[in-house]
Parts: C-alpha cells; sequence; structure tokens
C-alpha cells in the first residue's frame, strides 16, 4: 500500500472515534512484575532509615536492569535488608567502615535468632554479592571478601514417598481437578509453582506433553511428559472445567491457586489416607517423581532436563537416594559372606 493510501486509511479510522489501541493492538501496555517489583521494594528502601540504603538501591536496579526474576529482587531485598539493620544496631552510620568481622557477626546474630543452616547460607549469598558489587564500585575495600567466607549446609537426602503411600494417597482424591493437579506433579516432576501457572494450551494430549515457557525458578524453559493415568486424570478435569478460563486449575469464583491453598489442600488429602503423620510434603512429589525414574533404569543425565536442573550436581542427590545397583550388588555380595562362600585371607596391618 502507498504512504499516503495508508495515511487516508488511519485518519479515516480516527474520524470514526475508534480507540488508537483498537487499530494498534500491539500499544496495549503489556504487566512488567518485575519493573512492578522493584519500584515497590525501591519505595520502601526509601523509608528505611539504614547505613548504605542508598546502594542498596541502586543494586537492586542493577539486578532488575539484568533481568532478575521478581522473587530474586524480593529475596535481595530482604537478605540486604537484614544487614543492613544489623549493622544499624551495632552503630553503623556508613557502610563504607564495614569489615569481615562484621559480616562474621552477622551470621552469628541470624544463626542466634534460631534460622536453619540453609536459611543463612542463601541470606550470606545475597549479602556477599551486594558487597562484591560494591567493591567493583570502590565502595569498600576489597580485603572484605578477600578470604572465603562460608556457612556450612547439610547435605540431606531428598525426601520421596513410598510406593505404598502414593497408592494410598490417590485412592482418597476424589475432587477430578485436584486428582489432576496431584497427578500431574508426581508424573512430570514440574515445581508447584510451574502447575498453578500452566494454561491449557501448553498442554499436548495426543503427545502427552507439558511446555513450560519460563521455569519458576531457573526462567529456563523446557518440555516435560506425563503418563496415562495423568492423562486420564486431565481428561476428566478438562471435561468439567470452564473452558473460557485459560489456566489449568482455578479456585472458586475462578481467582488463582495460591501456593498456600495447594499445600492446605494435599495435607486434607494426607489426613483422609492416615499419612499427615510422615512429614510429606507437596515437593515430595517430585522427588518422588525423579526418584521413580531412576529406580526404573532411566539416565541421570535425562533425567536433569525433566527436573529443570542446570547442574547435573543437583540431580545426582536423587542417585544417591534410589540407586538399585548398588544396593542389590551390597545384598548379593552379603548373601555371599553369610554363607561363607569367599575365600581368601586378612592381613592385618597395626598402622591402620
Amino acid at each position: 500500500m502507498a504512504p499516503e493510501l495508508f495515511s487516508e486509511e488511519i485518519r479515516q479510522h480516527q474520524s470514526r472515534s475508534v480507540p488508537a489501541r483498537t487499530i494498534f493492538p500491539f500499544r496495549r501496555q503489556i504487566p512488567n512484575p518485575a519493573k512492578e517489583v522493584f519500584e515497590k521494594l525501591s519505595g520502601r528502601l526509601k523509608e528505611r532509615d539504614l547505613p548504605g540504603v542508598e546502594y542498596a538501591e541502586k543494586y537492586l536496579f542493577h539486578l532488575y536492569s539484568r533481568n532478575r526474576r521478581p522473587n530474586t529482587l524480593d529475596l535481595n531485598y530482604r537478605s540486604i535488608g537484614f544487614f543492613l539493620e544489623f549493622l544499624k544496631q551495632n552503630g553503623f552510620s556508613h557502610i563504607e567502615a564495614v569489615s569481615r568481622k562484621d559480616i562474621e557477626a552477622f551470621i552469628e546474630h541470624e544463626q542466634e535468632r534460631g534460622l536453619k543452616p540453609v536459611s543463612v547460607h542463601g541470606r550470606l549469598g545475597s549479602v556477599k554479592a551486594f558487597l562484591r558489587h560494591l567493591i567493583e564500585e570502590g565502595v569498600i575495600r576489597h580485603e572484605v571478601l578477600s578470604k572465603k567466607i562460608s556457612v556450612k549446609v547439610p547435605d540431606a537426602l531428598p525426601r520421596a514417598i513410598s510406593p505404598e503411600d502414593v497408592r494410598q494417597l490417590l485412592c482418597v482424591i476424589d475432587n477430578p481437578r485436584n486428582k489432576a493437579l496431584v497427578l500431574m506433579l508426581l508424573r512430570t516432576g514440574m515445581r508447584i509453582g510451574e502447575l498453578l501457572a500452566l494454561r491449557v494450551e501448553d498442554i499436548n494430549l495426543t503427545e502427552q506433553k507439558v511446555f513450560i515457557h519460563e521455569a519458576r525458578k531457573t526462567g529456563v524453559g523446557r518440555v516435560v511428559y506425563f503418563s496415562s493415568d495423568a492423562k486420564d486424570a486431565l481428561v476428566a478435569w478438562l471435561e468439567q472445567k470452564d473452558p473460557r478460563e485459560s489456566v489449568l486449575a482455578y479456585g472458586k469464583k475462578y481467582e488463582s491457586i495460591t501456593y498456600a491453598a495447594a499445600r492446605l489442600m494435599f495435607v486434607k488429602y494426607l489426613k483422609k489416607a492416615g499419612l499427615d503423620h510422615k512429614g510429606y510434603t507437596l515437593h515430595c512429589l517430585r522427588h518422588t517423581f525423579a526418584s521413580e525414574l531412576l529406580n526404573a533404569g532411566m539416565r541421570l543425565e535425562c533425567v536433569q532436563p525433566l527436573l529443570g536442573h542446570t547442574s547435573i550436581e543437583v540431580t545426582r542427590r536423587y542417585a544417591r537416594l534410589t540407586d538399585k545397583t548398588r544396593e542389590e550388588e551390597y545384598f548379593r555380595a552379603m548373601a555371599l559372606i553369610e554363607k561363607g562362600e569367599i575365600h581368601g585371607n586378612y592381613r592385618f596391618d597395626h598402622r591402620l
């Protein structure tokens, strides 16, 4: 179309008093959750009388400008806020004077408050990243972090639900929506936040796969698959749900389901199945998914992308929990030992 004809077409639309966004829908404002969170946190920082608060605000903008997720912004705001509050309570008026001893004292303070090691470790990580940024900006001396400062975190095994308990749990879930949610968590390994944000258009029933466009934790997209029993539960729920709702699951009055609501639902079924004393959580369904795949012989390298782990070392924790080969080898060897069918002499070395 010639430019003059295109301009005339626009004038004709304008003469009909049609809103601009009707002609150009791409001009519609698109929500930016990270921007909203940054502006809210920045406003809160301005209201706090803390040493180095202006640097904290600049650091949050640094994270926001590098496309960090809203949860990351909020986590850093909280951790750095606790650190600056601690400095203020200890007589600091300027963050430039902070030293290594002050960081160590902050760790002890958080531990004395009763925080778990993993929580202290995460909080320390945010504070160290903030201080490294200040070192690069020339605000504090590099000696502050010249030596390693860390918190020992217990390397606990993931907690999976036993096969008998899984069967017992599934038997008591009579609500089609809830059964679909639990089975999708159990058969896909999705995080609860990923499932609650899932839209119907992201599910391919024919090929039994789900497209997660952006993982809630890592921001990396992936494809996961679901089993036949999960498909049956999905079909049963889709036949009942309102087709006008784009999300897979919703609560009363068509509101989004929160994590707290999903957790209460899960606890209700645990009690109904007589499993509430075993300490299972919603996240245990993800652990169970990984454990069962490894027990069935799937290679670690295949399980990793299904879980959305950026490091295979994280996935390797499940191998320590579910190595059936090692278990079978142990009992095979122990059977020979108990029967006295091993041969050879032992040489004792008193230096050991």
